[in-house]
């Protein structure tokens, strides 16, 4: 009787990589804390400095681009040695920061606590031992001057960084309104339950035409905006829109409601309510995520963009998708 072999083919099945992360190091030259917020404040006022944090992640091409450009070398780094003491924190770090008498967190708890959803998220801790201004994710040397010079003058005490920058004049960049084919014009939000992105450029944009020519055009961002309503407003405007609450207000106070301090800002809506900001820069892959993150209401599952990214990349590369992030 002649004998049968069954055999099983295993079929390799291919995981996708992750390309573009970058490594950093902390500068030397940070200041050497033991993490006692208010002493390092005290000790920031006797030599007329003000406290910086600078919340990183590891492997984060954002914060290695920022440590880069300003931190270990470029036009802003010794001004930023003269006005600040600069304090490290990694967002996933198991280091104890004391912030009073009465409560001591782990960096990674801080990091929750602060609702740090980019990096580097740069939080300036003022007079009080209280952060008085913040910015979300990578600014270009010119914009992060814009942030210093504001905070160094003690500005956000009378302006929004909007306004400052409008006011002093302070930017170089005379930026023109680039046209896009998918830009709706809208006056009026209330009973807008679809996906809305409400884009705020100005003049003094830096970024602006970066954001359109690299990011906004490119297929596979079309793809995922055209799933919105999208919108683009004048943050300088004070022209008169009806927000999705009904209220009437100005793209305007809307940025100064949403504390967007970023050009390009951007407000991501789904049924009527805000969902979340992009207060930074963001290559394609973090951008659609989180676009994609607002349009499908992945919000209902994951309450924090940072929960869904992960699960995101995971199910991509088990798909055999390769993610460059900084593509």
């Amino acid at each position: 009787m002649a004998s049968i072999s069954l055999y099983s083919t295993a079929q390799e099945v291919k995981i996708g990589k992750i390309t573009g992360g970058a490594t950093h190091e902390i500068p030397a030259w940070f200041t050497d804390s033991f993490l006692e917020i208010g002493e390092d404040v005290e000790d920031a006022l006797d030599s007329n400095q003000t406290v910086l944090l600078y919340l990183h992640l590891d492997s984060c091409p954002y914060c290695s681009a920022m440590l880069d450009q300003n931190f270990n070398s470029g036009d802003n780094l010794a001004f930023i040695k003269q006005h600040f003491s600069v304090i490290a924190v990694n967002i996933k770090g198991d280091r104890e920061i004391t912030l009073s008498e009465d409560e001591t967190l782990l960096e990674k708890e801080l990091s929750k606590q602060l609702k740090v959803q980019y990096t580097p998220t740069i939080i300036f801790i003022g007079e009080d031992g209280k952060p008085s201004f913040r910015t979300n994710g990578y600014r270009t040397p010119e914009a992060f001057r814009h942030v210093l010079d504001y905070v160094a003058s003690q500005a956000y005490k009378k302006f929004t960084l909007s306004d400052y920058i409008e006011t002093t004049k302070k930017s170089s960049s005379d930026y023109a309104f680039i046209n896009y084919p998918s830009l709706e014009k809208v006056n009026s939000l209330q009973g807008y339950s679809q996906p809305v992105a409400i884009i705020f450029e100005d003049k003094d944009c830096s970024d602006c035409e970066e954001f359109h020519h690299q990011l906004i055009n490119r297929a596979d961002v079309k793809v995922e905006l055209s799933k919105y309503l999208l919108i683009r407003f004048d943050a300088y405007s004070d022209q008169i829109i009806i927000d999705l609450d009904g209220k009437i207000t100005s793209p305007r106070q809307m940025v100064k409601d949403h504390d967007l301090n970023y050009r390009p800002g951007i407000l991501l809506f789904n049924e009527g309510k805000n969902i979340t900001k992009i207060d930074g820069k963001l290559y394609s892959f973090h951008f659609n995520t989180v676009l994609r993150y607002v349009s499908a209401k992945h919000y209902d599952a994951y309450p924090r963009f940072g929960d869904y990214l992960k699960v995101r990349q995971q199910q991509l590369l088990n798909q055999g998708i390769d993610i460059n992030i900084v593509d």
